[in-house]
């Protein structure tokens, strides 16, 4: 089984990919949910307990793929795990808009948490670039993101 890590700003369209994703019948883990994370010194970052049994859990062969998200400062120690890193990326106006709409989430409305996600699109998006083995902007409908991770990976 192949293992995917979809990473990226808050407001790309992560959640909404793996949603997509998991109608089309493929396995999931949203790791900002669950205890896959805590956190320490006010940083949210992988249990590495938790991150690594559900890698060592996903057998490494098969037809099948595993989608895992997750943003966080320490997720370049698991990169060895995993066969494709994808990042989603927006412009920031288009984050704007999503991270001050959006409804299941309510991280980015607060003025400081929305000016700290723009502050990382200049400092942690290019070193996610940079290990990335696939970059997609989310300004196309979340059906055609989906075909695009999966055309990648196959």
């Amino acid at each position: 089984m192949k293992r995917v890590l979809v990473t990226g700003m808050s407001g790309v369209g992560k959640t909404t990919l793996l949603d997509e994703l998991a109608l089309r019948g493929y396995p999931t883990v949203d790791t900002d949910y669950g205890d896959y994370y805590e956190v320490l010194n006010g940083e949210r970052l992988w249990r590495h307990d938790r991150i690594e049994a559900l890698l060592r859990s996903t057998p490494s062969h098969g037809k099948q793929v595993l989608f895992v998200q997750g943003t966080t400062r320490n997720q370049g120690e698991f990169y060895s795990w995993f066969d494709h890193i994808v990042l989603l990326t927006a412009p920031t106006a288009v984050l704007v808009e999503r991270l001050t709409t959006r409804t299941k989430n309510p991280y980015g409305k607060d003025p400081a948490e929305l000016a700290e996600t723009l502050q990382y699109v200049g400092t942690v998006e290019p070193l996610l670039r940079k290990s990335a083995t696939l970059e997609v902007v989310t300004t196309v409908p979340v059906s055609t993101v989906a075909d695009i991770v999966l055309a990648h990976v196959s």
